[in-house]
């Protein structure tokens, strides 16, 4: 039994109550009827929870070498198997597949994480429409056979599921376990007395996920098991799912105070006498600080929570620039013996949001900018590799980016260790939409039954991350206008993230909160901290009309006058813009089909920069950074280009990083140049056009220049000294591709892969942007090929296809290593052009120094 779980019935709960705090939190919620050993299903959710048990099996967060480790063993106590492999799928409904006799002999074998829908074929036709991206939806299933050794049986066993799209239900061996609607919350379901051991036995777990009744999302949510899956035993004396909570309630210069509050359960025949003895491992991998906790006599069955504080001397602190990481490892012992321990991952720091300075963090203030992000990964899907979010992330905190908002459900355990490692700050959102719906099969059916325990299970799942700064109660709620309602909904929500985190403020997206009374009513000042969508001068406003509201931008636009807003505003604390990347699905700009994905990122879907995303650079960062595009109309939907104006809107855009016009002839064109710098002279083969100093109003540097073929050339100085510079070249015709890799290793596994960008090249080695050719790609060597893209949201060709038209003039193909050793040879090849070749080296991955935990 592990306490506090709930049980295979979920129990509505309605917005009166309230979890109940003690000596477990969850405690109130779990049925007497199940007894001391609870052999039932239960449904507490874990995020990649009991990682650092695994002896080899479970791949850890990776470490700053760019890999991921098998977790090494920390106790002999619990065991966790990695059990992403070896799935039969069948992308279809199926009678009686639950049933460990079912002969699924014809499906397809794969591994998991995995997403079905992101295969296609995308149509018109399928009704997940413009919101999914016009993908395929259905139900799937999943079935895995395995073994247990006989000295298992006398455990207790749980499988973990870290995210299942959407709808699912479980069984092992046709014992069904339970369900749960939400597809990005994680869970855990006790296998306990449903199992078989030894020599010749055999056991089988089954998933069905459904996703056939549309629509059902705004955005592109995928289907399957598309997150990690983990086995995972234990003794009787054992840590409580995500019981350890570290926090930083003191800090200084000189000392930090951590303490360390978890939940020992006793599932033994007799009562233990438990201590337990935490270590604290510094960033540089030394034992900072260990602390013995008294013991505790836990009665059979029962529970006993622990505190305890400890002291630091000189610690070292986790910022955004440099963010300091230690690990908590918590030991349970009775009688001499370590019976279970666990490792929890956190940051020493000290944020708050102050409502006329706005936010602080270590003493320092400064505007958190921001941008939102879909959980999908755009080819990949939403069976998203760490490598594909770090390749995201290092490309939003090249531009300035300080903090993400997972838009609008909680993310994967992995993004956020990775946000942890790279220094961004986040808002953890919960939801979409409560008891009124978006969409007739959206998340408002499940609300009222679901909602309290969604929170709670995500608020305990990923409490020890200190890039997390916000909660987020939802997203543009179309409750609020029902007053009664919406307060007692978000009373109830609020109520949970504070019992289950103390330590971090709730916002919530208002939508026109000046339409719904947000501001007039109290709704808003049910916040800690007031948030709203777009209308910047109406959250001054509310602010300037109480001057005790601490503000925040939780979705902003990418117009100059916005960020203004937020420049120019010191309570304003910051803004979080739509989008940091493309997405699949909300496929609206321009009118709906044949566009499958929404064109709002600073970056495309391959995570190249758009003309914006360098404007916001040169507001954001602090690099001197100087970049130039042209302009050929007002907006993206005018043309002012010759030979575009017949262009569909879909292809449509006012902005373009290039020197290759579609007209030839000589004409004028207008030059923006973005910068950070003091001045930017402009050169147009060798010649200068003149000077401009940095406009105090952040507007663009702009040049009205005769087109000439050749080269276009921007310097950008500071104290009269090239601090940077950018360069356009005229293109001719396309000669032949080159590819370039982001890196030239890849680790074997499943969680890395390497970006390769091939484009089409002149003579001269220049990229052609015009150029749309089909280009091939190929491997040899111990790699395969994850998927290819090219950005365009009105291509409908197959990510999982080993060929892309150009768009714009190049393509990308996403590379695994198969091996640990070894040399990779990656090819691009299309008619009439020369081929493009790169070597990777296929390496080992690397031991990292942090293995998750619950």
């Amino acid at each position: 039994m592990i306490v506090g779980i709930e049980t295979l019935s979920t129990g509505s709960i309605e917005f009166r109550e309230s979890p109940v705090i003690g000596v477990c939190p969850l405690i109130a919620l779990l049925r007497p009827s199940f007894g001391n050993r609870c052999r039932r299903a239960t449904g507490l959710s874990l995020a990649a929870s009991f990682l650092f048990f695994m002896p080899t099996l479970v791949p850890a967060a990776r470490a700053a070498s760019g890999t991921r480790s098998k977790s090494p063993i920390l106790s002999s106590t619990r065991q966790v198997r990695n059990f992403n492999d070896a799935w039969r799928f069948l992308q279809s409904d199926a009678d009686h597949a639950e049933e460990p006799g079912f002969d699924d002999s014809k499906w397809r074998s794969l591994s998991v994480p995995h997403d079905w829908s992101i295969a296609g074929p995308v149509a018109q036709s399928n009704l997940t429409g413009q919101g999914g991206g016009y993908f395929p939806n259905g139900i799937g299933w999943y079935r895995k056979e395995f073994a247990l050794p006989q000295q298992d049986s006398h455990r207790h066993l749980y499988i973990v599921f870290d995210g299942v799209m959407a709808n699912s239900d479980v069984w092992i061996n046709g014992y069904h376990l339970g369900h749960r609607p939400n597809g990005t919350v994680s869970f855990l379901y006790e296998l306990t007395g449903h199992l078989q051991f030894g020599p010749g036995a055999h056991n089988v777990l089954a998933v069905r996920c459904d996703n056939s009744q549309q629509p059902a999302s705004r955005w592109y949510e995928g289907a399957g098991i598309y997150r990690s899956v983990r086995l995972v035993s234990t003794e009787d004396l054992y840590l409580d799912p995500w019981s350890v909570f570290v926090t930083t309630p003191t800090i200084t210069a000189d000392k930090a105070v951590v303490h360390v509050q978890s939940t020992v359960v006793n599932e033994s025949s007799a009562e233990a006498n438990t201590a337990l003895t935490i270590s604290l491992i510094g960033p540089d991998g030394h034992t900072a600080a260990t602390q013995n906790v008294p013991a505790k006599t836990i009665a059979k069955g029962g529970t006993a929570q622990f505190n305890t504080d400890i002291n630091l001397t000189k610690p070292a602190l986790w910022n955004i620039d440099s963010p300091q990481l230690y690990r908590a490892i918590v030991q349970v012992k009775s009688g001499g013996t370590i019976t279970d321990d666990e490792q929890q991952q956190f940051g020493i720091r000290e944020f708050h949001f102050d409502a006329d300075t706005g936010f602080w963090l270590n003493g320092r203030n400064f505007k958190l900018k921001g941008a939102a992000l879909h959980i999908d990964g755009g080819a990949v899907g939403i069976a998203v590799p760490t490598a594909v979010y770090e390749h995201r992330l290092l490309a939003l905190r090249a531009l300035g980016v300080n903090a993400i908002r997972t838009a609008h459900n909680p993310q994967s355990p992995e993004f956020l260790d990775l946000c942890d490692r790279l220094g961004f700050l986040v808002m953890d959102e919960m939801f979409d939409a409560w008891t009124v719906g978006k969409n007739p099969y959206d998340y408002h059916l499940f609300f009222q039954q679901w909602s309290l325990r969604d929170t709670r299970d995500a608020v305990r799942r990923d409490r020890n991350h200190p890039s997390i700064i916000l909660y987020s109660a939802g997203n543009e709620i179309h409750d609020t206008p029902h007053e009664e309602l919406a307060h007692k909904i978000l009373s109830s929500l609020v109520a949970t993230f504070h019992e289950n985190d103390p330590t971090r403020p709730v916002t919530q997206a208002l939508f026109r909160p000046n339409v719904s009374h947000d501001y007039d009513n109290g709704l808003a000042d049910l916040l800690d901290v007031v948030g709203q969508n777009y209308r910047e001068k109406e959250i001054l406003a509310a602010h300037e009309a109480k001057p005790t509201r601490k503000i925040v931008g939780t979705e902003n636009g990418h117009d100059r006058d916005i960020w203004l807003a937020l420049r120019d505003h010191p309570p304003y604390s910051g803004q979080f813009l739509w989008t940091g990347i493309d997405y699949l699905g909300e496929a609206r700009e321009g009118g709906d089909w044949p566009l499958i994905g929404n064109g709002s990122g600073l970056l495309d879907r391959t995570a190249y920069p758009r003309a914006r995303a360098f404007e916001r650079q040169s507001w954001w960062a602090s690099q001197p950074n100087v970049h130039m595009a042209r302009r050929i109309a007002p907006t993206e939907h005018l043309s002012g280009d010759p030979g575009y104006e017949s262009a569909p809107l879909r292809f449509r855009q006012s902005l373009f990083l290039d020197w290759t016009p579609q007209n030839p002839a000589p004409h004028n064109e207008s030059v923006e140049v973005y910068t950070n710098c003091e001045e930017v002279e402009l050169f147009l083969n060798g010649v200068s056009l003149g000077k401009q100093q940095l406009h105090p109003d952040a507007s663009a540097l702009i040049w009205k220049v005769a087109y000439v073929p050749g080269t276009l050339k921007a310097v950008a100085y500071n104290h009269g000294q090239q601090v940077a510079e950018d360069e356009l070249r005229t293109a001719g015709e396309a000669t032949h591709l080159v590819l370039s890799p982001e890196r030239n290793t890849v680790s074997a596994g499943a969680e890395d892969l390497v970006y390769v960008e091939a484009s089409l090249n002149d003579r001269n080695g220049n990229k052609v942007p015009g150029a749309s050719t089909l280009i091939h790609f190929s491997v040899s060597g111990p790699g395969t090929i994850v998927a290819v893209d090219n950005g365009s949201n009105a291509d409908h060709d197959s990510f999982q296809i080993p060929q892309r038209h150009a768009y714009q003039g190049r393509a990308v193909v996403l590379i695994r290593a198969t091996a640990a050793k070894g040399t990779i040879q990656v090819t691009a090849s299309a008619p009439g052009l020369t081929n493009g070749t790169t070597l990777l080296k296929a390496i080992p991955v690397k031991p990292a120094s942090f293995i998750r935990s619950f």
